[in-house]
């Protein structure tokens, strides 16, 4: 396995520009900690991120895993890139004319998914942990590693993402074509929503229900929106008469829904490549 991890690091790091979107992604990821200077003093008119509570435990896991989320599309790239030249190039005959099997090869692409996975979510612990500590209203021990499961969706969210963008670079063989299809898909799942929320199922959540089982839903279903669990939001809710019913909370059939799919989209990704000529 150290092999296989090896030998796909090397590629990655000889492309310049999967080296270079790897290492934006992780200093976008830091640019987060940027938020806690944003202030605004407008005389009476007062706004301060860091002292809304954003960084308070044990809502900072919620609100910097959340966050973090909207950028795994620069890793996205890499994935697919990473897929596609192996096509481009021919590195991909080349490997398996050096002994290394197809079963091999789609290894060696999911375990470095889960590493690059495994390394977003390490990094976000740190750093929200640094600004936890630095910002934070309650330093409690227990309060501190409270919600903890938000980091563990977290790492499910972009290891189920990355899979699939595994799998649509094996499936198109083309990076453009495979985000393409990527955003055709996303579109298609909203669609579907539209019709099954407001068309199909107005006066039940049966369309909810059905949706949760469609891949990038359930990814998104990992991670709610933490906005809403503002004190300062929910004051402003209450005060126009919305009642806040949102569970935030982490659901292991969420989390089980995205394995499923990742497996399903590691599995085909070999029967893919085992069946093509290539």
């Amino acid at each position: 396995m150290k092999r296989l991890l090896s030998i796909e690091l090397q590629k990655i790091w000889k492309n310049k520009a999967s080296r270079v979107l790897t290492l934006t992604y992780f200093v976008l990821l830091s640019f987060i900690a940027l938020i806690a200077s944003i202030k605004f003093d407008l005389g009476v008119f007062k706004f301060h991120l860091a002292e809304m509570g954003i960084f308070n435990f044990p809502f900072i896991w919620h609100f910097n895993t959340y966050v973090a989320a909207w950028l795994k599309f620069f890793l996205a790239i890499v994935i697919v890139s990473m897929m596609a030249n192996e096509y481009s190039y021919g590195t991909l005959k080349q490997n398996l004319i050096d002994g290394l099997s197809k079963k091999e090869f789609i290894l060696s692409k999911f375990l470095t998914v889960v590493l690059f996975a495994l390394c977003s979510t390490i990094f976000v612990f740190v750093m929200s942990l640094i600004l936890g500590l630095c910002f934070s209203s309650y330093n409690e021990f227990d309060v501190i590693f409270m919600d903890l499961d938000y980091l563990l969706a977290f790492f499910v969210k972009l290891t189920g993402f990355f899979s699939f963008c595994l799998f649509l670079g094996i499936l198109v063989k083309r990076s453009a074509f495979a985000l393409g299809f990527l955003l055709v898909w996303s579109i298609f799942e909203g669609i579907a929503k539209a019709l099954l929320v407001f068309k199909l199922f107005p006066e039940s959540t049966a369309g909810y229900t059905i949706m949760k089982f469609f891949p990038l839903e359930a990814m998104s279903n990992l991670i709610i929106e933490p906005f809403t669990r503002l004190s300062v939001i929910r004051s402003i809710g209450t005060q126009m008469g919305v009642e806040n019913t949102k569970d935030y909370g982490v659901h292991y059939l969420s989390i089980f829904i995205v394995l499923v799919w990742t497996f399903l989209f590691i599995y085909f990704s070999y029967k893919l490549l085992k069946n093509r000529d290539l």
